[in-house]
């Protein structure tokens, strides 16, 4: 009989499962239709019509044939065009920009490129689930920041300077921030940019929320000069264009370091999906109403979810971007997992526990406002109800 657990590569073998595939398989098992998800993170809008019907038409028309490595360069056109539109960024699509089969891609793309045995990854927390795994797997290892709530969960220049040593290769920066919704402003990055003046240090900037930030306009570590040559862009349609299906993303930076990119991405992936393509150009060309209508949703919930998580008794500072809340539940007692766990068998809401982005996650939970205003209502109505009733057992006791 073959040991699978003997042969099998211990990089990936080490690995712990996402926490928070363990509210999405209970929220499953619950199907009597009264439970409440504010665990998935992703967009509630359906992928515009004009959108939809750009790749319908490319079907119909037959363009079912592979698309370059790099992806189509009328993409890549458009994608440059937008960056300067959107963002004051420029990239030429001739090197400097290139599609990925979603951003989860392009941050692969990024640390196996850049980083192997015996080299380091600063990763702040908490962040997104896959950013450690990732680092793992290229052999490397993850040094992680757990960022404070007093500070908004930005990564200051202090901490950073601490966490540097002469291994360090990549610094992830990734804001706006899932889970959190905090934003790195360009201040901020001005003091980062002092503190890796001199070094050899890259940054992998994850912006794929950054068409969803509220009341700032959002600042990439690429737009100050001091670190455009050191970053690298990653971004995608999943969440601005409500796309996630699509897996639709793409990475810009410095031309040496794409190309040994796309080399990998050759040998793993050939190309991004033909059909999402066409409909990313359109997204690119005509999608931003699209954004603004749907960052304008947002933000309503945004400030509802807020006012009603205060009103409940629960601290919360004011997200600036992406479409999280981020809690803090430690007055009630529970754990992270505790009170999720509890929240979701008792009053059948899923939310999702800190600790799945983070140690440094311990004591909040992440809330997604990216749901209908009647299930946050009826959400918030509930968690009220759980909060009284935790802080009255334990008055109780």
């Amino acid at each position: 009989m073959i040991d699978y657990n003997a042969i099998m590569n211990e990089r990936v073998r080490s690995l712990k499962p996402s926490g928070i595939r363990k509210f999405f398989d209970l929220m499953a098992d619950m199907n009597d239709g009264t439970a409440i998800s504010l665990g998935i993170g992703e967009p509630d809008f359906v992928t515009p019509w004009h959108i939809r019907e750009a790749g319908i038409y490319s079907l119909e028309q037959g363009y079912t044939k592979y698309t370059p490595n790099a992806g189509m360069k009328r993409l890549r056109e458009e994608i440059a065009k937008y960056l300067v539109r959107r963002f004051d960024l420029r990239y030429d699509p001739n090197g400097e920009i290139f599609v990925t089969v979603g951003g989860s891609e392009a941050i692969d793309l990024c640390v196996r490129a850049l980083c192997g045995p015996g080299d380091e990854a600063i990763i702040p927390v908490p962040s997104f689930v896959c950013y450690g795994p990732i680092v793992t797997m290229s052999g490397a290892t993850p040094v992680y920041i757990e960022t404070k709530a007093e500070n908004e969960f930005r990564l200051t220049a202090d901490e950073l300077r601490a966490a540097i040593t002469p291994r360090t290769k990549l610094v992830v920066l990734p804001f706006p921030n899932n889970p959190t919704g905090g934003i790195m402003e360009r201040a901020d990055l001005e003091a980062i940019a002092e503190v890796l003046r001199g070094t050899q240090i890259m940054i992998l900037s994850d912006e794929i929320y950054s068409e969803l930030s509220y009341g700032v306009h959002h600042t990439s570590p690429a737009n100050i000069p001091e670190l455009y040559e050191r970053t690298l862009v990653v971004n995608g349609f999943s969440k601005a264009y409500a796309m996630t299906g699509w897996r639709m993303g793409y990475v810009c930076g410095p031309k040496e370091l794409l190309g040994q990119m796309v080399k990998i991405h050759q040998y793993g992936i050939m190309s991004a999906p033909t059909t999402s393509q066409y409909a990313a150009i359109e997204a690119l060309k005509n999608g931003d109403e699209d954004i603004e209508k749907m960052r304008e949703s947002y933000d309503f919930r945004r400030r509802l979810m807020l006012s009603r998580l205060r009103d409940a008794g629960l601290e919360c500072f004011e997200p600036k971007g992406a479409f999280y809340m981020f809690p803090c539940i430690k007055s009630t007692g529970l754990s992270s997992d505790e009170f999720c766990t509890r929240f979701l068998q008792e009053y059948k809401v899923a939310v999702i526990p800190g600790t799945a982005f983070g140690d440094g996650g311990e004591g909040f939970v992440r809330m997604c406002y990216a749901a209908s205003v009647r299930d946050i209502e009826e959400a918030m109505d509930r968690l009220a109800e759980f909060v009284r009733k935790v802080k009255n057992e334990r008055e109780s006791n």
